[in-house]
């Protein structure tokens, strides 16, 4: 049998427009998703058949809802992988967050698989897998920094490494429905008027200050209406010093970004007088 473990990194979304309603039920979008240190570690093991999943959280399901599971299932169905894989997930990302617990899970078992596995896709092959698995997993499974649209699954990567963000991540205790949000999103043109292209700029500067300036997301209409502890957490972590703060994703984690890591310690610090998952983190970058 053969082993392999794997990190899989938690993403934010700097930047997230809601464009329009799309036909098929989903929504059209443009965001800018990076990845951060708060990591899963997916550990997989090759065995005589089936696909097996356990993990040392209750909050994740070990059947076909958890995409790890759909991941594995999907790469020995395209390739005629006659095998079968055990898969723990090692859980430190919250669930149901905003943060693709679930999307880079299942990228990581993707890359694990193609490893482990004489089929070797190109990876080409594999994004196609991804975008069938769900709406984050082509960005997990690139890592880094991409300007996303369509669904999330139609990639540009910013080639630049950018620079290393200090940031404090404050998840409350609380879950939040991906699609119930967009669900309740109306979508509007009355954005904040942000040119992708100046974020990009800025990002390729490597102009903290002006990137802390430029984040933004829609979906926070929704989330803020609905929980007021999201928006006490965005002004906490700018009174412990956060050059700005947002909510990834459609919530309910909220990070900040500071000037550097000594501050953002600090925020930390305070934070966690008042909550329980607060973490700080920094962006990241697989070497």
């Amino acid at each position: 049998m053969k082993y392999l473990t794997l990190a899989a990194p938690a993403k934010i979304n700097l930047i997230l427009k809601v464009i329009s309603r799309r036909t098929d039920g989903y929504h059209e979008l443009e965001t800018i998703m990076h990845t951060i240190s708060l990591a899963d570690r997916i550990h997989v093991e090759t065995t005589p058949g089936g696909v097996e999943v356990g993990s040392n959280s209750s909050d994740i399901p070990a059947d076909q809802d958890n995409l790890a599971y759909r991941a594995a299932a999907l790469y020995m169905e395209r390739t005629g992988t006659k095998a079968g894989v055990k898969i723990f997930i090692e859980k430190n990302i919250p669930v149901g967050a905003g943060l693709a617990g679930g999307s880079t899970d299942a990228a990581a078992v993707l890359k694990a698989l193609d490893h482990l596995f004489p089929a070797r896709l190109a990876p080409g092959e594999l994004q196609s897998m991804a975008a069938v698995i769900g709406s984050d997993v082509a960005f997990c499974l690139q890592e880094g920094t991409a300007i996303a649209r369509g669904r999330g699954e139609l990639l540009t990567p910013l080639d630049d490494r950018g620079p290393m963000l200090d940031m404090v991540l404050v998840v409350p205790d609380f879950q939040v429905s991906t699609a119930e949000v967009y669900q309740a999103y109306e979508v509007s043109h009355d954005h904040r008027n942000i040119e992708t292209a100046v974020f990009v700029d800025a990002w390729r500067n490597r102009d903290i200050t002006s990137i802390a300036s430029l984040i933004y997301n829609d979906l926070e209409t929704v989330s803020l209406n609905k929980h007021k502890e999201i928006g006490q957490i965005k002004t906490g972590l700018k009174q412990a010093g956060a050059l700005n703060a947002l909510m990834s994703g459609s919530g309910p984690a909220v990070f900040g970004i500071f000037i550097d890591r000594a501050t953002a310690e600090k925020a930390a610090s305070t934070m966690r007088k008042s909550f329980r998952q607060v973490y700080q983190v920094t962006s990241y970058y697989r070497e």
